[in-house]
């Protein structure tokens, strides 16, 4: 049988080739929140390596919303133009579909880069900065600083950086938006109430803490445009027994984005909480998005320990996912598409300076790329 991993799926209006996405990973590689020709080496060797998807690392929406120092961020025209060149690059000469987490760290921001210790940063510091957050409770009680309890203003701000960001975003070409609801970032705080000790219209109950949240995704949905793909990724569970942020209630929200026309659910898990109790091991997260695919009938990514072509295969044939995202495996293996071809006995794009290199480098080759040269 054809290859299920390999066959196209709309999101919107936009059409990936294959199902495969690589996943956000952190590179902690920028310069005031600029793309550096890290992330022009990065995203490009994904780009001519046969995946569906592209989505960058968590990109904040503001200065104060980025996770460390070395993160990217999308709140000014230099930052903007820095992350034009790299999609540029990856459109010429690959043959993916680029997308964008955007992001706001709240408490967890202001964290040292993970080969410096990843300890948090003192607002004193001059590479810190002060947090903000749902509620004024640290992620932990020994090292971390208390955040700011964000006010009527300061949501009205973070709404309007989330929406200035997607505009800039749609301007670079970027073709799918992710808003970063997972791993104990700040919209993962408000809906969690380990985080969320709000007594207002913002906390509480779970209609209240999703509040935020969809409110952030209307900003979005408001100026993002139709055509293109705009979905959310969350943690599907804290992993802690006394939170009530599990997988009812994420179906819930995932129901709500869905009314609100969100084309997409990535379905992450854990990271609000040094409480948190994980069983991790291979695929440990895709019962997760099983479940929400099978109560909204969203598409939906998987994600999670998902190494091998026939497992990622299985996934999408038994129904528990629409998509799978790869993270440490394509940092493992940036050809990982091709490999996976070659088992599934499937094709993947491929630029054709390396086209002897894999026996599934078979049909047409990467269009447009080398570039014809311009005579001036």
């Amino acid at each position: 049988m054809a290859s299920q991993l390999f066959s196209p799926i709309n999101l919107a209006g936009i059409e990936l080739r294959n199902r495969i996405i690589v996943a956000p990973m952190c590179q902690y590689s920028a310069d005031e929140g600029a793309a550096t020709d890290w992330h022009l080496m990065h995203l490009g060797q994904y780009a001519v390596s046969g995946v569906g998807l592209i989505i960058t690392e968590a990109v904040g929406v503001d200065m104060a919303g980025r996770i460390s120092p070395g993160c990217l961020s999308l709140c000014t025209d230099a930052q903007e133009a820095s992350l034009k060149r790299v999609v540029d690059f990856c459109q010429t000469f690959g043959n993916t579909t680029m997308g964008i987490q955007l992001s706001h760290a709240g408490r967890k921001g202001s964290t040292d880069l993970p080969w410096l210790g990843g300890k948090p940063i003192p607002a004193s510091d001059p590479r810190g900065w002060a947090t903000e957050a749902p509620s004024a409770t640290p992620y932990a009680p020994v090292g971390w600083e208390t955040p700011a309890a964000l006010d009527e203003a300061g949501l009205a701000r973070i709404k309007a950086a989330f929406a200035d960001a997607a505009i800039r975003a749609d301007r670079i070409g970027f073709e799918v938006a992710e808003l970063h609801a997972a791993h104990g970032y700040l919209l993962h705080q408000f809906l969690s109430p380990l985080s969320n000790l709000r007594t207002d219209a913002y906390g509480g109950s779970l209609e209240n803490r999703m509040r935020f949240p969809l409110e952030v995704f209307d900003a979005v949905a408001a100026v993002w445009p139709k055509h293109k793909a705009l979905g959310v990724r969350f943690s599907a569970t804290d992993w802690v027994a006394r939170s009530s942020w599990d997988i009812a209630e994420s179906t819930q929200f995932a129901a709500a984005l869905k009314a609100r026309g969100c084309d997409f659910i990535d379905v992450s898990s854990a990271g609000n909480s040094p409480e948190q109790s994980i069983e991790v091991g291979p695929g440990y997260q895709t019962g997760f998005a099983a479940e929400i695919r099978r109560q909204t009938q969203m598409p939906t990514m998987a994600v999670g320990q998902i190494t091998e072509p026939h497992q990622a295969e299985a996934v999408i044939r038994s129904g528990q996912a629409d998509m799978v995202a790869l993270a440490r495996g394509m940092l493992n293996n940036p050809r990982w598409a091709w490999h996976a071809a070659e088992a599934l006995n499937a094709e993947a794009a491929y630029a054709p300076q390396y086209m002897r290199s894999n026996k599934a480098l078979r049909g047409l080759p990467i269009p447009g790329n080398p570039p014809v040269a311009v005579k001036k």
